[in-house]
């Protein structure tokens, strides 16, 4: 008898854990909202990081929800999501040559988006 219940557990914990999906945007309601808004728009900006001549995906922890922005002006930073979260295979082959024309950081940047660094949540 015991065995059955043991036998009967462990097979209910074996169901579960593989339907659960190991994602950190899964977790919180903005996750489900980050991972809609990510496949809408790609996960870089207009700019391109002119040592590596393409944009750079910066990874931080997967439970980072928004990233601060500075920018010249009356309104000097701004608070933005982070909607993207890296996946292997990554980054998809599709971004650079086909369709986006990425400019250069401009000899005096006004906004920190502008330097061609882009903030992407880790998969761990």
């Amino acid at each position: 008898m015991k065995s059955r219940r043991l036998l009967c557990a462990s097979l209910f914990l074996a169901a579960l854990a593989s339907t659960a999906s190991v994602h950190g945007f899964d977790e919180t309601l903005y996750g489900h909202g980050a991972r809609w808004r990510a496949s809408l728009r790609p996960w870089h900006g207009h700019y391109k990081n002119v040592q590596y001549n393409q944009p750079i995906a910066l990874v931080v922890p997967p439970t980072a929800e928004l990233q601060t922005d500075y920018n010249w002006g009356a309104v000097s930073s701004r608070m933005t999501r982070i909607n993207h979260q890296f996946q292997r295979p990554w980054p998809n082959g599709n971004w650079a040559p086909y369709g986006y024309g990425f400019f250069n950081t401009p000899p005096w940047p006004s906004d920190t988006r502008q330097f061609g660094t882009y903030y992407i949540r880790g998969p761990w």
